[in-house]
């Protein structure tokens, strides 16, 4: 009969497979925990497109908060992700309120306020992915006492990334993660954002968040030579953002028209990053 961590595992490979890929880097014995983690976090990435308001987003994260305080042992028990993801924290000393602040974070997804500084962008980034490679080094028994700023850097710039090759989604469900501040500097209005209208000016913005997301990976570059063995699994999905960011440079780039890497390239990337770690942080 399926556990709960089959469940988790079928969903991570369905909805993120890139860190269903990575997981399967880590030792097997921690591998059930860190897809529990995975999919808690599809879970709560996706509240938006799930509920679509934002009230009822707002419920789907109150119902996660109170699981992790909780508050709702019995619901949690029969909820397959909730379930291997409690049993998981227990099992690996992990605070509830480690997490509980990521859903807290994801808050700002189900509305439409604009990020206005690019520190805006950077702090929603840390709080976010940043929080859940931290998570993820925890259950991998990684030290990161030495690795804060490599994981505060990693997380920035997977999130530009995905923010970039999003756009269009994201401008389709009336959400724009430009900061404000970058799309002032380009004289981009945020309504051309929203109607999907390309122009030079918006690339150039967007050349703007290309340039941020590679000085973070020139940082987790530097650092790299503290980070520990162990999290090195929780880093790998990272080692897309250099080849997703690359065709953007090119002649002909269409903003709302990304074509995603292909599911074996990417299978590549990821298996040739875990050989070679210096891979991870590639310009």
């Amino acid at each position: 009969m399926p556990t709960h961590f089959d469940y988790c595992a079928a969903l991570v490979r369905e909805a993120d497979r890139d860190r269903y890929l990575s997981a399967l880097f880590a030792p097997a014995v921690r591998r059930d925990a860190l897809l529990a983690l995975y999919a808690f976090n599809v879970e709560i990435a996706r509240v938006r497109d799930v509920a679509r308001e934002p009230m009822p987003g707002e419920i789907r994260l109150q119902w996660w908060r109170e699981v992790l305080s909780g508050e709702r042992e019995g619901e949690g028990a029969a909820h397959p992700v909730a379930a291997a993801l409690m049993k998981s924290l227990r099992q690996y000393k992990i605070t509830p309120e480690q997490v509980s602040a990521i859903v807290d974070a994801h808050t700002f997804d189900l509305y439409d306020e604009p990020l206005l500084t690019l520190d805006d962008l950077d702090n929603y980034a840390v709080m976010t992915q940043s929080a859940l490679i931290d998570v993820a080094g925890e259950i991998l028994g990684a030290d990161r006492s030495q690795s804060m700023m490599l994981i505060r850097s990693a997380g920035i710039a997977y999130t530009v990334a995905a923010i970039l090759s999003g756009l269009s989604r994201h401008a389709a469900r009336g959400q724009v993660y430009i900061p404000q501040e970058v799309l002032d500097r380009h004289d981009v209005p945020r309504e051309q954002v929203l109607a999907r209208r390309d122009s030079e000016p918006l690339k150039a913005a967007l050349a703007e968040l290309r340039r941020h997301a590679r000085r973070q990976l020139a940082a987790g570059r530097a650092d790299m030579a503290d980070a520990p063995a162990a999290l090195l699994p929780a880093l790998l999905p990272v080692a897309l953002v250099a080849p997703t960011l690359r065709p953007m440079d090119r002649r002909g780039y269409e903003p709302f028209d990304v074509p995603p890497l292909s599911q074996l390239r990417r299978q590549w990337l990821l298996w040739r990053a875990a050989r070679d770690p210096s891979r991870i942080f590639g310009a």
